[in-house]
């Protein structure tokens, strides 16, 4: 049996697929309607399923890390521990790390690791007139940020509440306000960013109501729920409520708004020439010890490397937070995001999530805490899929082949940071 056929032998009939949130439930049945907005349904089904991406996202419970530190005869400029904000902070933490690099004399740096830290610290310090060589084993389109979900997610799986100082939610505040800025200017096809409608699937026309995190709906939310208060309100864009007949999903209400798209396979191949281009240079190299680091010619080290800084500099609060995407063919018509929360016949989860790139559409996403491996979930895989070929026949209007289903969606208005919080 094959790895396709195998997925697919947990059948749809198998799942009892219905719409669910935290909230008190109804059994009552909304029928899909073509009044009001009309969107092209994605084409869910398993011959259009194209790959499976993982990556490891570098989670720190008491968020990024921007500081410099003496290592023997180096300076050392750390900019890492992103979590799933990596795309949607980098500029920012990238201005914060060059700023600090400005006050060491030298004026050539070794910035460790190629992903979207690494490349855009790269730029922001050549802006500021230093000579820059890239170091990795890596570059793209293999990072774990050619991984990711990416779009302007800052609050994304970053920082436990618990974890929060004054003095990193400065730091915060600051990068956040940068990279939105810079994001904004590279608009367009040469890096692959875009605004793009994002739909949240609900059953209620309630304001989302703030509310701790308990660990039920924690699980709901996924493996880190979104930091509160953390995010200026001039940095998020508004949401409507469409009502019963104003949009095309199985559920009472939804909420529209707008996100930022940034398409990896674009966006780092362009950054990448741009460090080139401005006269970067990129050398293939692994650091295994730190003791290796004093074989570089460069004094002034920007250290870039996720969760590698776990073993390089011994930062055990760095926890791996393994995710995954399925991607299906692309489909150039499909123009939207939705998210929203499905529950099966049992009360189990499943995260509905699509987000169209022009080298596929991205579905679901996974978060195991703690979990080093790169091989796919096939599980997840299985239950991904289904989820959203169940919600995509429901929007052509055709019931779904699922015993008993259940239309219901969460009464809160979800944001895109609680369904995909995991990468960015």
């Amino acid at each position: 049996m094959d790895r396709r056929t195998l997925l697919k032998t947990g059948s749809l009939a198998a799942l009892g697929i219905g719409f669910g949130g935290c909230a008190a439930r109804t059994s009552r049945v909304v029928a899909p309607t073509v009044q009001g907005i009309t969107l092209p349904p994605v084409k869910a089904s398993w011959d259009r399923v194209i790959r499976t991406t993982v990556g490891l996202r570098p989670h720190r419970p008491s968020g990024f890390v921007v500081k410099a530190e003496k290592f023997d005869g180096k300076t050392i400029i750390h900019n890492y521990g992103h979590g799933g904000s990596g795309h949607s902070l980098a500029w920012g933490t990238g201005s914060l790390a060059a700023d600090l690099a400005v006050q060491h004399p030298d004026r050539r740096v070794a910035v460790l690791g190629c992903g979207t830290v690494g490349l855009t610290a790269s730029r922001q310090l050549q802006r500021r007139g230093f000579d820059v060589t890239i170091y990795t084993e890596k570059t793209p389109p293999y990072t774990t940020s050619n991984m990711a979900w990416a779009g302007f997610t800052p609050t994304s799986g970053l920082v436990a509440a618990t974890g929060r100082t004054p003095a990193w939610e400065a730091q915060f505040r600051v990068a956040a306000e940068i990279s939105y800025r810079q994001l904004q200017l590279m608009t367009g096809s040469r890096y692959g960013i875009s605004w793009i409608d994002s739909y949240g699937m609900t059953q209620s026309a309630a304001p989302r109501q703030r509310r701790t995190t308990t660990p039920s709906r924690q699980a709901e939310e996924g493996a880190f729920s979104e930091p509160q208060g953390l995010l200026p309100s001039h940095l998020e864009t508004g949401r409507s409520i469409l009502q019963p007949g104003e949009h095309p999903f199985p559920s009472p209400y939804a909420s529209l708004g707008v996100r930022m798209r940034i398409e990896p396979s674009i966006y780092l191949d362009a950054l990448m020439r741009d460090v080139i281009l401005f006269g970067g240079r990129i050398v293939i190299r692994k650091f295994d010890r730190p003791h290796d680091l004093m074989t570089l010619g460069e004094s002034l080290i920007v250290n870039c490397t996720a969760l590698g800084s776990r073993e390089l500099f011994n930062d055990q609060e760095l926890i791996p937070v393994k995710g995954q995407l399925t991607f299906l063919v692309p489909q150039p018509e499909v123009g939207y995001i939705v998210n929203g929360v499905l529950r099966d016949a049992d009360g189990g989860i499943h995260q509905i999530g699509t987000m169209p790139r022009s080298d596929g559409i991205a579905l679901g996403r996974t978060g195991e805490r703690g979990v080093w491996s790169l091989e796919p979930n096939e599980e997840a895989i299985r239950r991904t899929v289904e989820a959203h070929i169940a919600l995509y026949e429901l929007m052509r209007g055709s019931r779904p082949l699922v015993p008993r289903a259940r239309l219901e969606a969460s009464r809160d208005i979800p944001k895109l940071e609680s369904f995909f919080g995991l990468e960015s």
